[in-house]
């Protein structure tokens, strides 16, 4: 795509606090568009794919205040999004459903979702 075809940008930021050992202790972002006043959060995962090298590039952090049931439910959550998100762009109904079991799996095992 040509940038001379860009209308308008957004600017995501992510501001992490990191504590003497450089571990996260504190986590916000914000948007230019959306989301202007910085909000906080524990645990964010980012991957973007590298045009160029066609390899993805990851960055997973959580605070040290983030509690293992709630890591089960972002998990839950991110993997129920990734499913959905692949369908949407694949179009892959076999897959994206055997995926989709897999997160129903996982949200019964870690008791985020009733049995």
């Amino acid at each position: 795509m040509s940038k001379d075809k860009i209308k308008s940008n957004n600017l995501i930021s992510i501001n992490v606090g990191l504590d003497d050992k450089r571990v996260p202790i504190h986590m916000e972002w914000s948007a230019t568009e959306g989301q202007p006043e910085p909000i906080e959060c524990k645990a964010m995962l980012l991957s973007v794919f590298d045009k160029d090298h066609r390899d993805t590039y990851k960055i997973d952090l959580w605070t040290t205040e983030m509690q293992v049931i709630e890591m089960d439910k972002f998990m839950y959550q991110t993997l129920r999004g990734l499913a959905e998100t692949y369908f949407k762009a694949t179009n892959n109904s076999n897959l994206s459903n055997d995926f989709m079991r897999f997160v129903q799996y996982f949200g019964e095992k870690t008791e985020v979702l009733p049995k």
